[in-house]
């Protein structure tokens, strides 16, 4: 039997503007994102016995069928005419529902990894076509590289120039819903998309441009991400940004004893998952 052992990783969204909402019920978006050395382990395996068996045993992640790694390996198993099958073993790391891709990370993990082991030869382009149609960030991972994301997550360009950085992440072990966040998103106007730069030089490029227009939805119903924000900023952090719906929220550090500092201080809180993390090449 054939095994693979792979690294799902995390991400972060330095920038999510929301352009407007489009007919089809989408939203039009525009994100600056950046993957991370944060990663849930999957283990696929190719068997003798027919279908596809997704086991995580972790509370809020749905074994077989419902996770988005089940989804995927069919998407993949389903162009053959074998009766082989798959057997995926997911431990998570990243936090569920905590604004980090971790879902679309095991999705795009699980696609690269059946390609592989399937000998399909699908190029890139291909398996991002198909992710789209799991999740919108499922591309972003197969691209493998720092990117300007937009439409829904799909058009991706890779960022000419950005630092490796040092973040820490909290997430006050809360779980948001991605579709209750945008149910709840007032967007009055469309707005105007100026264009964003593609190179950053420094700690300080990044951070000024950090902007989340989904965070105001979630802080307003968990106003301790406010809480958050403040504690990192006041441990050393040179700017502080909920990722994606949240909740889990970053802060961006100039070196990593800085951060592992913060990282032991704001560990002190109870029910807090914490963790210094350093960003992942392109």
């Amino acid at each position: 039997m054939k095994t693979l052992h792979l690294k799902a990783p995390a991400k972060v969204n330095y920038r999510l503007d929301v352009i407007r909402r489009r007919p089809d019920g989408y939203h039009e978006l525009r994100m600056i994102m950046q993957r991370i050395d944060l990663c849930d382990d999957v283990v696929i395996t190719v068997s003798d016995f027919p279908g596809i068996r997704v086991t995580c045993g972790r509370e809020g992640v749905p074994d077989g069928p419902g996770n988005i790694a089940w989804r995927a390996a069919n998407a993949l198993l389903s162009m053959t005419d074998n009766n082989l099958g798959l057997d995926i073993s997911i431990t998570k790391n990243i936090p569920v529902a905590a604004g980090l891709g971790g879902g679309s990370s095991d999705g795009a993990t699980v696609l690269m990894g059946v390609n592989e082991l399937l000998g399909l030869k699908l190029p890139e382009d291909r398996l991002m076509e198909i992710g789209v149609k799991l999740g919108a960030d499922v591309p972003f991972f197969i691209f493998k590289k720092s990117a300007l994301a937009e439409g829904i997550g799909e058009r991706l360009t890779a960022i000419t120039e950005i630092p490796a950085l040092w973040l820490v992440l909290v997430n006050p072990n809360i779980h948001v819903s991605t579709a209750w966040v945008y149910q709840n998103l007032q967007l009055t106007t469309d707005k105007v998309a100026h264009i964003i730069s593609l190179l950053y030089k420094s700690v300080d490029d990044v951070c000024e441009i950090l902007a989340n227009d989904l965070e105001i939805v979630t802080l307003m119903r968990f106003p301790v991400i406010c809480e958050i924000k403040r504690r990192l900023v006041a441990t050393g952090a040179c700017g502080a940004l909920m990722s994606g719906s949240g909740p889990t929220v970053f802060g961006v550090f100039d070196s990593e004893g800085s951060a592992r500092l913060a990282e032991q201080e704001l560990a002190k809180e109870s029910g807090w998952f914490v963790i210094a993390v350093k960003t992942l090449e392109n």
